[in-house]
């Protein structure tokens, strides 16, 4: 199996994924802001992660793997001297120039592209049939960045993994508190898809050596779907949990938003995986509300989207709006969602006055 060398947007979840392919032997290169290329090249990515059978977290430093791991600015990136770009950043960051630009050079490029976003790009939903992309525009803040780059060369991956920066740690250290897997739908061209079997196979067979000199497997896998809907679970758990933590004063754990009331979390996951088996998803793609409702409960702590609007984030990712959005195309409404999309809202409205 070849070594392929992978360009990340993104140094957060970037550096969990970047973390696995380096351990699997390929090398990743990063991009991200100046104080972060210095600290991960500097002393490397830390993942600190919960594995099962083991007291505490394990730590693991992208320094001492099989592959390498590095990062640098957008304008020093050369998308052509890569097999596969990864798209990690949040949605509003791609509208900056330098990350514009970056995107336009891998569009050049003809790179294939998998996003991690938990937004998808306006590229890989026009690989939905019969969905209006042109009517869900509204939904992005820079809508335009996508229209250059090609449908058959983007795949969207779910970043089911819930992990954080701890906030009294160096920017290139990063806590993972669900080690779920990362689920990418394959690419339209065989070849390409290609790249991400043999990426997940490495991953799934690569082991990591403990202190002790024993070798144990860790968490969070690449697992590749044929199904281009099997990403879109992630939207009913989003819905669900992460966006309704946002109250009208103050923000609640994600544990409180699904639990505090969990028919009417029920009835909000229901819906949007409804609304995706209506786009022409199988029930099969999406994972079981009771799973997903029992993973709720080690969530002790607002989402990220509550955190940045708390913070006073005048831009965050808006599945919520494009969830709804997608519903009203196909003349579907759902109280909870419209409340949820209110009430982000307002917090924009707010943080941006």
């Amino acid at each position: 199996m070849k070594s392929y060398n992978v360009l990340i947007f993104g140094a957060s979840y970037g550096s969990l994924l970047a973390t696995k392919i380096v351990l699997a032997g390929h090398n990743a290169t990063m991009v991200c802001l100046p104080h972060e290329v210095e600290a991960f090249n500097t002393k490397g990515a830390i993942i600190r992660t919960p594995i099962k059978g083991q007291s505490g977290l394990v730590e693991v430093n992208s320094k001492g793997l099989h592959g390498s791991l590095s990062a640098c600015s957008p304008s020093e990136a050369q998308p052509k001297d890569y097999d596969l770009v990864v798209l990690a950043m949040q949605e509003p960051q791609y509208g900056s120039t330098e990350v514009r630009d970056l995107l336009t050079r891998v569009a050049a490029a003809k790179k294939p592209a998998m996003s991690i976003m938990n937004m998808p790009p306006l590229t890989y939903l026009a690989r939905i049939p019969g969905l209006d992309v042109a009517a869900l525009r509204n939904c992005y803040l820079a809508p335009e960045v996508w229209d250059s780059l090609d449908p058959e060369l983007m795949t969207l991956c779910s970043p089911d993994p819930q992990a954080f920066r701890p906030p009294e740690e160096d920017v290139n250290v990063l806590q993972v508190r669900l080690p779920t897997n990362f689920k990418s739908a394959a690419f339209a061209r065989a070849s390409d898809t290609l790249i991400l079997a043999e990426l997940q196979k490495s991953i799934e067979e690569a082991r990591f050596a403990l202190p002790d000199g024993s070798e144990i497997e860790l968490p969070v896998k690449l697992k590749v779907h044929p199904s281009v809907f099997v990403p879109l679970a992630k939207w009913a758990m989003l819905l669900a949990g992460n966006y309704r933590c946002v109250q009208a004063e103050e923000m609640r754990p994600i544990k409180d938003a699904v639990h505090s009331d969990l028919a009417a979390t029920r009835e909000v996951y229901t819906w949007v995986v409804d609304l995706c088996i209506a786009l022409g998803g199988n029930g099969a793609d999406f994972v079981p509300f009771e799973k997903y409702a029992d993973a709720a409960m080690s969530l002790g702590s607002p989402s990220s989207a509550a955190r940045a609007l708390a913070a006073g984030a005048k831009n965050i990712e808006r599945v919520d709006k494009l969830v709804q959005q997608i519903g009203l195309s196909l003349g579907r409404k759902n109280a909870n969602i419209d409340a949820t999309v209110a009430l982000v809202d307002q917090w924009l409205a707010k943080n941006r006055a």
